[in-house]
């Protein structure tokens, strides 16, 4: 665990060309180092703008870097302050329940009278919650992330056996209480076009 990277992604350190004399042609001398630089200058380009411009990174892969920044902010104004290499499932369920004061999903009390009702009538004080959707969706990036930046697969706290046991119990508790089928939907299958007998000769 020792080799995770932080959380804060660096720019890489610029390339040095040095210029040695040597007893080789002229024109092979100038054609080496032309090539050399040309392809030093392109890495350089390539990497300052792969560091430099978040734009052209995918959606999901910005969604990645702000989910695993908000996670380490979280790490870092944990009391005590946590290190990721000691972050573990019960860590990241923590996580997962601080980031219920922010949720915009209504989830019904079994004490409500809308409970299991997808669509109520009129409002209730009952409280806001993540989604288990985006819970979901949130763990997959950040496990993801973990890996990205150096973590050993077998020691990714997001895939730990508790995280998973939680977020069905969400997925399952929010489906009672909002009336909603979380059930997955079956991918059809593609039909075939049927080809026409063959016609005896």
């Amino acid at each position: 665990m020792e080799s995770i990277q932080g959380f804060d992604l660096s720019n890489p350190s610029p390339v040095t060309l040095s210029s040695t004399p040597t007893k080789i042609p002229t024109a092979l001398t100038i054609t080496t180092t032309t090539s050399t630089s040309t392809t030093a200058a392109a890495a350089l380009s390539s990497s300052s703008s792969s560091s430099n411009s978040p734009s052209t990174l995918s959606r999901y892969e910005n969604q990645k870097r702000r989910d695993w920044n908000t996670f380490g902010q979280y790490l870092r104004n944990h009391r005590p302050p946590l290190s990721l290499e000691r972050c573990s499932g019960a860590h990241v369920l923590e996580f997962l329940r601080y980031l219920d004061q922010f949720g915009k999903t209504k989830v019904h009390t079994q004490m409500c009278p809308f409970f299991g009702h997808p669509n109520p009538p009129a409002p209730c004080p009952c409280p806001l919650r993540q989604a288990w959707g985006s819970l979901d969706a949130l763990i997959g990036r950040l496990r993801a992330a973990f890996e990205e930046h150096g973590g050993k697969p077998e020691a990714n706290p997001f895939g730990a056996r508790a995280v998973r046991l939680y977020l069905r119990e969400v997925r399952d508790s929010q489906a009672k209480a909002r009336g909603i089928s979380y059930e997955k939907k079956k991918r059809k299958r593609p039909v075939l076009p049927q080809l026409p007998p063959p016609t005896g000769s």
